[in-house]
């Protein structure tokens, strides 16, 4: 029986599922999507393409943050599951195992010379608490310096270092323990890091959530080297901006930054497995040194996901990938540029480093009101949360010209229709 319809799992209608969804499951984001007028229950999905129910076909412009780089259900990433399931399973985290070190090797492969360990996690945060930990570790320091409207997860130390819209309401927010600066404030961190013995300031290479405002020129690597000066760490979270998405592996390096700690998630499961790593340099990763059991993660590892992230990384690192990426780059950055020229009071900004892009429209909820008519016209991408104004706009590494034409035109359309609700 497939899986992609409700019958399958007991429900009788789509009014059937959306109750018992908003009774047991999340009843706000339930109510949301409908108020957005987006009420997407995704069944199959192969490639960049998202079907509903009734076999409306989507293309996936949103990737569900990157998980998706490689497409749905890619096929390669389905028979290298399949031929590791033959004899592998999550494994025993407390041993050694040949997926995980050859993951551990693959990772240190991609970073500099200064990266000598690798933690591994279910998902970016609780990366992010290990990383945050591996600081505080090294350091011997307690306090973190966060980004405000950075997103690093909703697990313990990662929700406190994230924007107070997700930690207040679990009482994590406004603690000693970390310290919120403005993105792209140099001078805020510096005067923070003066007045106080800080473990670490972590760094979303270009801040998601927040829609993906872009760095100014020396930011971070001025960031960079205040922490040097002041004996503190820098964590660099590449969640959304690494396995390629912005031409390069980790987004960092190509701003000229050698980080401490780097972290990545999502993408690296293939969207088949949960799976994130955190890349240690010998300071930091020192702990695993002396204490194996300093931290505990019974799914981290996953020797299924070890097998996986393995396969990520080889694809995402072909020549023809990283080609395929500069020519989606370059074919967006001309296409959108256009509509841009014919919305200029609408479309404020195109915030674009390869294909991490973000689109600032003349509206409190413009990205809503776009995002809206992308999903009328086939395609999903999504409003950024902490500044409904951006849509988030993904590219996927494998996407065609064609479906990138496609694409285009789909999203002229909606733009110039979203505009004229306003009007």
């Amino acid at each position: 029986m497939p899986y992609s319809d409700l019958s399958s799992f007991g429900f009788k209608s789509t009014e059937d599922f959306f109750e018992r969804s908003a009774a047991v499951w999340n009843p706000d984001k339930v109510r949301f999507w409908h108020e957005a007028g987006t009420p997407l229950i995704i069944g199959k999905r192969e490639h960049y393409y998202l079907f509903d129910l009734a076999g409306k076909r989507y293309i996936d412009m949103h990737l569900n943050g990157g998980t998706y780089n490689l497409g749905h259900r890619n096929a390669e990433l389905m028979e290298t599951l399949s031929r590791a399931m033959l004899s592998l399973d999550i494994g025993n985290h407390h041993f050694p195992a040949p997926a995980r070190t050859a993951l551990a090797e693959a990772l240190l492969g991609t970073c500099h010379a200064g990266m000598s360990k690798v933690a591994y996690a279910t998902g970016g945060g609780e990366a992010n608490d290990i990383a945050i930990k591996s600081a505080r570790y090294a350091t011997g320091r307690r306090t973190v310096v966060g980004i405000r409207k950075a997103f690093h997860g909703c697990t313990g130390l990662a929700l406190g270092a994230t924007d107070e819209r997700f930690s207040a309401r679990f009482l994590s927010s406004n603690t000693q323990d970390f310290i919120h600066v403005p993105h792209n404030d140099l001078d805020a961190i510096r005067i923070v890091l003066e007045s106080h013995d800080i473990a670490a300031v972590i760094m979303e290479t270009i801040p998601a959530t927040y829609g993906f405002p872009m760095p100014d020129d020396g930011y971070l690597p001025s960031v960079k080297r205040l922490c040097e000066e002041y004996g503190t760490l820098y964590i660099a979270d590449e969640v959304q901006t690494g396995l390629m998405r912005t031409g390069q592996m980790w987004a960092t390096y190509g701003y000229g930054v050698d980080p401490d700690i780097l972290v990545t998630a999502k993408g690296l499961g293939g969207g088949l497995y949960p799976m994130a790593a955190v890349v240690l340099s010998e300071r930091c990763g020192q702990w695993l040194d002396e204490d194996g059991w300093g931290h505990v993660s019974t799914g981290g590892g996953s020797e299924l996901g070890c097998v996986m992230a393995l396969k990520v990384l080889e694809i995402s690192q072909r020549r023809s990938v990283q080609e395929t990426v500069r020519t989606t780059t370059e074919i967006f950055a001309k296409g959108l540029q256009e509509i841009q020229a014919e919305q200029s009071n609408w479309l404020l900004s195109i915030r674009q480093n390869g294909l991490v892009i973000g689109l600032e429209f003349d509206h409190p909820r413009g990205a809503q009101l776009v995002m809206r008519e992308l999903y009328e016209n086939g395609v999903w991408a999504i409003f950024s949360t902490l500044d409904p104004r951006v849509l988030q706009f993904k590219p996927g590494l494998l996407i065609s010209p064609s479906m990138c034409a496609d694409v285009l035109d789909r999203l002229t359309t909606a733009v110039a229709a979203a505009r004229g609700a306003t009007l």
